[in-house]
């Protein structure tokens, strides 16, 4: 038999340590303390991922909020235009200070043609206000309007030129250098604007969007939306400007069947409202001592301005009834 007399104390207190270390393993299994341990980081782990995709939400959220300010200004400034934007929406390479000295000029103009047939100063005066301040205007609005026409016939073929280049292998960039060396005016212009900007740095996104505000058109809009679309998601680009080439092309032609079936209306129009001037020319040169009583007299020069107040409402009554918006 083996003696432990002397050894049992140590064994003792050997068997006391192992028996504690193997508690003080075990004891938090049998407890749940590990568990619970593990519950807590799993909650801390799910806290910091909530948190983490707030975040994600809210920086989205906010960038899709900065989009939409930045597009509601573009079209607070597009739907009220400076007279810097007006110009150039006409196509003149002019400044501000030249617009008004040439409307100072067209008003200096008028008011002494008039005064000098007239001998009226106030009628002078009048007519060169309205020269000067409405005239000029009035010429930046048909030349916008002008300008437009042509660049609405012209942009069909251009995205059609885009498009056969795309599907040739060619870069877009390559592509919009020959829209803007081959195609007629302003679509030329136009895209050479478009080059050049992003010759200079900026995004050819950026640069293509600014093609609203110098076009103000649903059309410019459609073709600056697919470049941009495509530029941040990507896809196919030749399939969406084949898309867009067709659309452009469907508008183009219901603006012409519309065009063609109001033109009875605006000839009806037209011969309507110049009947009266027609007729104050007929009577001048036949009795012109009859006409000559409604320049020469106050009653007759208060019915001529009744008369151009009357006429004035049914022009702008019919041009209403006639215009369509599409």
């Amino acid at each position: 038999m083996i003696d432990l007399g002397g050894k049992l104390p140590v064994v003792l207190l050997a068997t006391v340590a192992a028996g504690g270390a193997a508690y003080a393993l075990i004891y938090p299994y049998l407890s749940g303390a590990a568990r619970a341990e593990q519950r807590q980081k799993m909650v801390g782990m799910d806290r910091r991922r909530a948190v983490s995709e707030a975040a994600q939400e809210s920086l989205r959220r906010g960038q899709v909020a900065d989009s939409l300010k930045a597009l509601d200004e573009r079209q607070k400034r597009i739907n009220r235009p400076t007279l810097a934007m007006r110009i150039e929406q006409a196509g003149l390479a002019w400044s501000n200070q030249k617009f008004f000295i040439v409307s100072a000029i067209f008003a200096a103009v008028v008011g002494i043609g008039v005064f000098a047939t007239s001998g009226d100063a106030r009628v002078a005066g009048l007519t060169a206000f309205v020269g000067g301040l409405g005239v000029p205007r009035w010429m930046l609005g048909f030349l916008k309007r002008r300008r437009i026409a042509k660049f609405l016939a012209g942009l069909p073929d251009g995205v059609e030129i885009i498009l056969r280049g795309l599907k040739a292998g060619l870069p877009l960039g390559d592509c919009l250098r020959v829209v803007a060396t081959e195609t007629q005016e302003p679509v030329k212009t136009e895209f050479r604007k478009i080059i050049e900007e992003q010759a200079v740095g900026i995004p050819l996104a950026e640069a293509v969007g600014k093609l609203y505000e110098r076009m103000p058109v649903s059309e410019a809009n459609f073709f600056g939306i697919v470049i941009a679309i495509q530029s941040k998601a990507g896809g196919s680009l030749s399939d969406a400007l084949g898309n867009l080439s067709k659309v452009l092309r469907d508008r183009k032609k219901i603006k012409q069947k519309i065009a063609a079936l109001s033109m009875e209306a605006k000839a009806s129009a037209s011969i309507i409202g110049s009947l009266p001037i027609i007729t104050i020319g007929v009577i001048s040169v036949s009795s012109p001592d009859y006409m000559n009583q409604m320049f020469t007299t106050d009653t007759g020069r208060f019915m001529l301005a009744g008369s151009v107040a009357w006429m004035l409402c049914g022009v702008l009554v019919m041009k209403k009834m006639i215009s369509f918006d599409y």
